[in-house]
């Protein structure tokens, strides 16, 4: 840690005096840092501590590049929040960890790493074939309900947001309240159908292309949604499940996997009307030069902590918790009958580009005293999770650390915990997880 607050220090001082591009190097460096000390130590590719160092103090190092007009400096308090954000989280989870107890999986987990050992810990493999079939069941019953639902939205609606042109935002009319929820629930499925796959053990030929053919219908409904976001999510999810299960990737290969997304993003992009000029337009580069699939991914990535700015700058008073309790208000219909509860605007530098980091609502709530408290929970949980993967007997258990990796990777985008579809997710799999439970062995 003290590398890294080397590292911040030299970076905020390059930032005061004009120089860009090195102080956003610097905090990057310090970012691969934290998460090379915890991958090292671990043999965890998707250790969470590690990858919320990398991705929300990385992503910070991006931003600090300024290479949009967009961007401009930033304020004491939001350098003070982001510094805050990292040190409470890596602080508290390092105290839980010591509570807990030393985890008992180092040294499988680098076993595993460098491609040795068992595909499950300790043996476990034999364990995972009693859950196949409430697994498979499962996955027909996400792919059921979720089909089902885009039906009767794109029915309602008159449109699939796919078949559509000259239309950027199709996607975002795209909406029944209450049921999108459902129509959203298939990114869960491949992680489901990797447990599947992983189990083995499966002699039914039509049970195999079954479950194949539900995987991929739940990949073609984020297509025809025209969500490059759920179809992410929903492949990222997949892969941390795997390696969460047997740590066999590789940085390497996990770079190729992310290579292999892209074509697929910019077919995506195009079928969303998003093209070259539009997005130009917006992202307002200082070099108009710069190629479209640098500049998107930069500006998607950069913008939300110069979003995280102007609230800091003008916010003219602390919403006291409801923008956090926000899936409260969403999944009881409370917003609703009471739309006082949710009437907050969102303070941008662009009405375009409206994502914002993990840490938007905390200090929208409470300040810097709001991110430290929200980073010190966060951190805690994490250290949990991380120390119940090394003796994880559910198998369903692996989808919800897949489900923390992600939102730990994707830390600069939103604010995962008060969005209402994170604590749906969680609750569909929970509901999974007690049904393997039950059902596991018969």
């Amino acid at each position: 840690m003290i590398i890294y607050l080397i590292s911040y220090c030299l970076c905020f001082m390059l930032a005061r005096v004009g120089w860009f591009i090195p102080s956003g190097l610097v905090l990057i460096a310090g970012a691969l840092f934290l998460y090379w000390k915890d991958y090292r130590a671990s043999g965890n590719l998707i250790h969470l501590r590690g990858l919320f160092c990398l991705f929300f103090a990385g992503g910070q190092g991006i931003s600090c590049m300024k290479l949009s007009r967009l961007q401009g400096q930033w304020s004491l308090m939001t350098w003070a929040c982001f510094l805050a954000a990292v040190l409470c989280f890596s602080g508290a989870f390092q105290g839980v960890s010591q509570w807990l107890g030393p985890v008992r999986g180092p040294h499988w987990l680098k076993k595993q790493a460098r491609g040795g050992g068992d595909i499950l810990p300790e043996g476990k493999a034999r364990a995972l074939r009693l859950y196949r079939r409430p697994l498979f069941f499962s996955m027909g019953a996400v792919t059921a309900v979720s089909l089902g639902a885009f039906l009767i939205e794109a029915a309602v609606l008159g449109y699939i947001p796919f078949f559509l042109r000259g239309v950027p935002h199709a996607y975002s009319y795209f909406h029944i309240s209450g049921l999108h929820y459902f129509t959203v629930s298939c990114v869960l499925e491949p992680s489901l159908y990797v447990l599947y796959l992983l189990a083995g053990g499966e002699r039914s030929r039509w049970k195999k292309a079954m479950a194949a053919g539900f995987t991929v219908i739940c990949l073609f409904i984020p297509i025809l949604c025209v969500s490059r976001f759920q179809l992410i999510f929903a492949v990222g999810m997949a892969v941390f499940t795997f390696i969460a299960v047997n740590h066999r990737i590789r940085i390497y290969q996990a770079a190729v996997l992310v290579c292999l997304m892209i074509p697929l993003y910019v077919v995506l992009t195009i079928a969303r009307s998003h093209d070259v000029a539009y997005l130009n337009g917006i992202f307002e580069m200082k070099n108009s030069g710069m190629p479209i699939f640098i500049t998107q991914p930069y500006m998607y990535i950069a913008n939300n902590y110069d979003n995280f700015n102007c609230l800091v700058e003008e916010l003219p008073r602390h919403s006291m918790g409801l923008r956090m309790l926000f899936p409260l208000w969403a999944l009881t219909g409370l917003k609703f009958l009471v739309p006082q509860l949710v009437n907050f605007p969102i303070y941008v530098d662009k009405e375009e580009l409206t994502t914002l980091t993990l840490i938007y609502d905390a200090y929208y709530d409470f300040g810097i005293l709001g991110v430290a408290l929200f980073c010190c929970i966060l951190g805690g949980i994490c250290a949990l999770l991380v120390w119940e993967l090394s003796q994880m007997r559910n198998p369903v258990g692996y989808m919800i650390y897949a489900q923390a990796a992600m939102y730990m990777t994707l830390s600069f985008f939103t604010t995962w915990f008060s969005n209402p579809a994170t604590w749906f997710y969680l609750g569909v799999t929970v509901i999974i997880y007690l049904f393997c439970r039950y059902r596991q062995g018969l």
